[in-house]
């Protein structure tokens, strides 16, 4: 985590936010996973191909200790994955209550106060908001008939809500983002946010965008395609899971751009999202990007992204930050969605009739200035007049 200023420039007061904001410290975490396939972390990991051996094997033993519980898996919502590590139930409703008694056997086991969860399994399959997404009641109903639309995402939510841990949802499926869990959790004092974690590609539009808008260059299109061969990877080139990730990632331009606001630069401009499935790659994304941008009096111009990324390099730090954030949420009293949390996602959850910010610079200045409010300091409005007040 950086630094976050407090008071004034000429106050020099900028400690690092885990010295400034009072997170749960590292020594005092446990790790604990559900998963449908049963290696335990370090046989995952070594699988995985992420980390070096020279990183992996001093802490071997301690992943050899995470093995996974049996995940609420059904094949039809992540049709790239087999799993045999799988619980079994009659209905939908039954399969998360025996996640409610994992919860409560996992916290007891280790002695812990509090537990958080956050998603970091596969893209499921697309679904859209319906009416047994819409009140409470009628979202455990469709659980109880084994309704098509309540996804696995969906129960572990629920779940996590019941018992009174916040969700961080990194995947853009629905998961929590729907009436009836966010009714949940206001209802249940829990923090949740989401959706899919924001590492590569667009982590990289939302830094360029703001700064085309900011200068007012238009936009003609951009032109987006991935290739990656990790399991992210697998499970994206079915395209029912790919048309989940198409519309997380497709929202951020035009949020950040405004074409309703300023047509004549970005109406109509062309968003093109490709991920292709590329095996020998593993966790070592490739993204190129072509962005066709108009400058004054209409001349064309062109910018080329080419990024060479570690996926889970550069999701594994996200994982942490809102995993401690949002246990701090909890204990400062917040519920509900955490919009102060949208600056590690690519398609933030926001009230209702709410337009969800996307500029990070923006949702940078959100995070900090809620921690700032939350610790009694003032807001940092970057005005400044008062050092040139005569």
């Amino acid at each position: 985590m950086a630094t976050i200023r407090l008071g004034k420039r000429t106050d020099k007061r900028s400690p690092l936010i885990r010295e400034f904001v009072p997170l749960a410290n590292l020594e005092d975490l446990v790790f604990g996973a559900w998963d449908p396939i049963p290696d335990d972390a370090y046989t995952a990991a070594k699988k995985a191909g992420v980390l070096e051996d020279k990183d992996l094997e001093p802490i071997a033993d301690f992943l050899r200790g995470i093995k996974p519980m049996p995940a609420v898996f059904e094949n039809r919502y992540v049709t790239r994955i087999t799993g045999t590590n799988v619980k079994q139930g009659k209905t939908k409703r039954d399969l998360a209550e025996q996640l409610r008694h994992d919860i409560r056997e996992f916290k007891s086991k280790h002695g812990l106060d509090r537990v958080v969860c956050v998603w970091c399994a596969s893209t499921e399959t697309y679904i859209k908001p319906g009416p047994q997404h819409a009140t409470l009641e009628q979202f455990e109903k469709a659980m109880e008939r084994n309704d098509d639309a309540i996804a696995p995402s969906m129960l572990y939510a629920w779940a996590c809500i019941m018992e009174g841990v916040p969700f961080a949802n990194g995947a853009p499926n629905l998961a929590v983002d729907t009436p009836a869990l966010i009714e949940l959790a206001l209802d249940r004092g829990v923090p949740i946010s989401g959706k899919d974690f924001k590492t590569g590609q667009t982590w990289m539009k939302t830094v360029i965008a703001p700064g085309l808008k900011a200068r007012m260059l238009g936009l003609a299109g951009w032109y987006s395609t991935n290739i990656l061969g990790n399991r992210d990877g697998e499970v994206l080139d079915d395209p029912a899971s790919f048309k989940t990730k198409e519309e997380s990632e497709l929202s951020v331009l035009h949020t950040i751009l405004q074409p309703e606001i300023y047509p004549e630069l970005y109406d109509k401009f062309s968003h093109v999202v490709r991920i292709n499935y590329y095996p020998p790659r593993g966790d070592n994304k490739e993204g190129w990007d072509n962005i066709d941008i108009v400058g004054w009096m209409g001349y064309p111009m062109q910018i080329k992204v080419n990024f060479l990324c570690r996926d889970s390099i550069l999701a594994a730090p996200i994982v942490l930050d809102l995993a401690l954030f949002s246990d701090f949420a909890q204990r400062a009293g917040m519920k509900g969605i955490q919009e102060w949390l949208s600056f590690y996602y690519k398609s933030p959850m926001a009230a209702a009739g709410l337009q969800p910010e996307h500029d990070l610079f923006i949702q940078q200045t959100k995070l900090k200035n809620t921690l700032r409010h939350l610790m009694g300091e003032d807001q940092i409005t970057h005005l400044g007049l008062e050092y040139y007040a005569s």
